[in-house]
């Protein structure tokens, strides 16, 4: 019940994906470049699409788009399988593609860690230690 089985979008692939579906066998659907190619592999059955929006921006497309359309088609259609974004490249990806429509993300821990930083963040932790000495002083003054 944990495995998910990993299969390319490629003719055979979708033949696959349909067959695990049919055995009750989860999969993802990778190196998904298109909303015709992420139809296809919903319609076969597939547990998840994986759009790789990094290397689509890296075409001179936009892979954060790729994800809202699929997500539309998915809605309109009634189809389960969940969007995974694929080839994050950094914590505004992450959000990017949370705020279109994205299910799941594999991510490098580096975009991660990125959504923990905010430069007000730092700027209050800082304010809030310097309260903190300046009534650490007061109490051995006092």
């Amino acid at each position: 019940p944990n495995i998910v089985v990993k299969v390319p979008m490629i003719k055979d692939g979708i033949k696959a994906i349909k067959y695990f579906s049919d055995n009750g066998i989860k999969t993802n659907c990778t190196l998904v470049f298109s909303a015709g190619q992420a139809i296809l592999a919903a319609k076969a059955g597939a547990t998840y699409v994986s759009p790789f929006i990094g290397r689509i921006d890296d075409s001179g497309w936009d892979g954060v788009q790729l994800i809202e359309q699929i997500a539309r088609i998915y809605t309109l259609q009634g189809f389960t399988t969940q969007i995974l974004a694929a080839s994050i490249r950094s914590a505004n990806h992450i959000i990017a593609c949370a705020e279109a429509g994205a299910d799941v993300c594999t991510s490098p821990l580096d975009s991660i860690l990125g959504l923990l930083k905010h430069p007000l963040t730092d700027i209050g932790l800082a304010k809030f230690v310097e309260d903190a000495k300046k009534m650490q002083q007061e109490a051995v003054v006092a």
